[in-house]
């Protein structure tokens, strides 16, 4: 119903919005341009138009994309007998090369990376709940202050946070005056030996889930907001799959 109520209602559809849905699916996994869709789906026309309309913010800036994410983890996580909202989230950032096609981009000085970043918080499953992405010189603390500021309303129940790298009082600051959350940061124990550091594996492995999506090795994206929206609908067939 979420993907169906973004199209006025002027007359039938002519095409199967489960096409179109693996259409934009198949453009994530295999990298290819619009144009370069097979034959088998819609035009690339259609599947793009509704991918547009699926990824326009609203009036509350959240797109369609993200409701249906959100309304996907809470499905997947009452399934596992949890509550649909969680009181524990782990936080991290991933630094993303642009290809020559993209529109927007900054420089990691920290990974010499020029891109964009990505910000992600996950929950004890893996599961995301606030993802943000920015121009890569824009720091990690930042960029998770924007992700949780957009998800607020639906964190309010959040009351400690792990999270490793986002050390300073203003970050700590910030997250109190947002959700009432405290703050812990996971630590290496000692330097130069390989440890299986706790909790952060799972924001880890979340990033991997989403590198099995060939379009999503760099940005290849105009607007930041495109990006945004391919990482929402990458993790939808994922999380469909456990609710």
């Amino acid at each position: 119903p979420l993907l169906e109520s973004v199209r006025k209602q002027t007359k039938p559809r002519t095409v199967d919005l489960y096409d179109v849905f693996c259409g934009v699916l198949y453009l994530l996994k295999s990298g290819c341009q619009w144009r370069m869709l097979p034959s088998e789906y819609p035009k690339w026309r259609t599947v793009h138009s509704y991918f547009a309309k699926w990824s326009a913010l609203g009036s509350d800036g959240c797109s369609v994309l993200e409701q249906a994410l959100k309304k996907v983890v809470g499905e997947a996580r009452t399934k596992q007998g949890r509550k649909s909202s969680t009181r524990f989230l782990i936080v991290d950032a991933q630094s993303v090369k642009n290809s020559d096609s993209a529109g927007q981009k900054g420089y990691d000085a920290g990974k010499k990376i020029s891109g964009i970043k990505r910000h992600i918080a996950v929950d004890t499953q893996g599961f995301p709940h606030a993802i943000a992405v920015t121009t890569a010189e824009v720091t990690d603390r930042k960029g998770a202050l924007l992700g949780l500021s957009r998800c607020a309303a639906d964190l309010q129940l959040l009351s400690v946070f792990w999270l490793k790298g986002y050390v300073g009082q203003p970050f700590a600051l910030g997250v109190d005056a947002l959700l009432g959350a405290k703050v812990k940061i996971a630590k290496r124990s000692e330097l130069h030996t390989f440890a299986v550091m706790p909790q952060r594996w799972v924001v880890e492995r979340s990033f991997a889930w989403i590198e099995k999506y060939r379009r999503l090795w760099k940005n290849c994206e105009r607007k930041l907001n495109t990006s945004l929206q391919f990482i929402h609908f990458a993790f939808l067939p994922l999380l469909l799959k456990r609710s």
